[in-house]
């Protein structure tokens, strides 16, 4: 599973972005898909999920601010961020998470930027 996200950049606090991961098709919808971001110095966190049926959860520090999409049970995801704020600037990386042959399996896609200027 391949996973390609993009969408980041430089904005002022209380713009908006939007991420996308488009994954590879490989004949199944992978049962969660999330985005996690790191800033510097801090461990990674996890932002927002959706699951193949479409169940959300996010973090509470951007709830009611970011939106986690799927596009049907294709494995692409968008993630809607409004109102950012300086806090929210960190690398924002793509995850999926599998369950096959017998096991869960992770992947990762590379990392998108975003900061938010004050």
């Amino acid at each position: 599973v391949q996973l390609q996200a993009s969408g980041g950049g430089l904005v002022q606090a209380g713009a908006s972005l939007r991420l996308s991961c488009v994954g590879s098709e490989n004949g199944f919808s992978l049962n969660y898909m999330r985005w996690y971001r790191q800033s510097s110095g801090k461990a990674r966190e996890l932002v927002a999920s959706i699951t193949s049926g479409g169940t959300t959860d996010y973090a509470d520090s951007v709830k009611g601010r970011f939106t986690i999409s799927r596009v049907g049970i294709k494995n692409t995801i968008y993630l809607q961020m409004n109102s950012l704020k300086p806090e929210d600037t960190a690398v924002y990386y793509c995850n999926a998470r599998h369950f096959g042959s017998s096991k869960w399996d992770d992947y990762w896609g590379q990392g998108t930027q975003v900061t938010v200027s004050p």
